[in-house]
């Protein structure tokens, strides 16, 4: 009768604990991320490190073929955050009339001007055809800018194509001859200079500090769920800092290998490309305002009036949720 007892008293005792351990641990929030050209290698690596779970988050990913996917995605409320180049917040605001912001940055731009191995210089591509995502975003207002310093004009001198998304345009490259050239940034730019390749300007060389990978939501779906927007901000941060710490690397270039599929030797480039260098991850995946101020004044260039005052740089940014992550992300140290 008492071994009796005593079994009742630890079976709910146990059964008290697994409660309390639910009432703990209570679902996780879900948070719709999509993301281009391919998963940032912050998310990944909060993934694989529990930490979305520990600010309470289960997020949830995909990758979008081409930046017209991704615009109408957030703009649908089918996801909640996109994770592009800063520009695509930029047209989702000038040209669509969305009222979207960017709230992280994390990454410049280390992207280079990459055309076939029969062509040697910029003025060679007149008449030809380079393909980019999107004829009006981003990486091909880098490649308008590179060529109209060499007086070449897109739709007069060389026309442009829209193809998609960074791997889609190697890819293209590889069975089309007549695609002359595209901006393509690491890996595949590196997989692109080893297949023969040639490089004519890169970025950071050609038009210099450059606000690349960011975040960006829709202004009302932020108001309304900030706490969740922060929380998976501080996570991006604390994941940014994991990838960034030197005793790390060698886990992260097989975190490349894994996710990206690539060589090894290939990710240990990709790696020394990305890690602190100018144009590769920005510590706690902060927001280039330098950088930010000359995406615009390109788009002012190249897509609006000759001589035109690039826009207010505040416009586009909200980085209040940024701020009270990186508080979050410091006191979870």
């Amino acid at each position: 009768m008492l071994r009796t007892r005593a079994i009742l008293i630890v079976a709910t005792a146990v059964a008290l604990g697994i409660s309390i351990a639910v009432a703990q641990n209570p679902a996780l929030q879900t948070l719709r991320v999509i993301s281009l050209p391919s998963q940032p290698l912050p998310i990944t690596v909060a993934q694989a490190h529990g930490i979305f779970a520990r600010y309470g988050l289960d997020v949830r990913t995909e990758t979008a073929p081409n930046s017209v996917v991704l615009r109408e995605a957030l703009a649908s409320g089918k996801v909640d955050v996109a994770h592009a180049a800063a520009d695509n917040a930029v047209a989702m605001v000038d040209l669509d009339h969305r009222d979207v912001v960017l709230v992280i940055g994390g990454e410049g731009s280390l992207n280079e001007l990459i055309a076939q191995p029969d062509i040697h210089a910029i003025t060679d591509l007149r008449h030809r055809v380079a393909i980019v995502d999107a004829p009006n975003t981003a990486f091909a207002l880098q490649l308008k800018k590179i060529l109209l310093s060499k007086g070449l004009r897109a739709g007069t001198d060389y026309e442009l194509r829209p193809v998609g998304a960074t791997p889609l345009r190697l890819l293209a490259m590889r069975e089309h001859k007549e695609y002359a050239a595209s901006m393509l940034g690491p890996p595949t730019s590196l997989l692109a200079k080893r297949e023969g390749f040639i490089s004519l300007a890169s970025v950071q060389e050609s038009i210099g500090a450059y606000q690349g990978g960011s975040g960006f939501v829709r202004h009302d779906w932020a108001k309304q769920h900030s706490d969740v927007l922060i929380r998976y901000l501080a996570a991006y941060i604390e994941a940014q800092r994991w990838l960034l710490a030197p005793e790390n690397k060698q886990e992260v270039i097989q975190l490349m290998v894994k996710d990206s599929h690539l060589a090894a030797d290939i990710a240990a480039q990709n790696y020394a490309a990305l890690i602190g260098h100018p144009g590769g991850y920005e510590p706690d995946a902060r927001f280039d305002q330098k950088g930010f101020e000359n995406v615009l004044k390109i788009r002012a260039e190249v897509e609006g009036q000759p001589g035109a005052p690039s826009p207010d740089p505040q416009k586009y940014i909200d980085l209040s949720y940024f701020e009270a992550a990186l508080l979050k992300a410091n006191a979870s140290r």
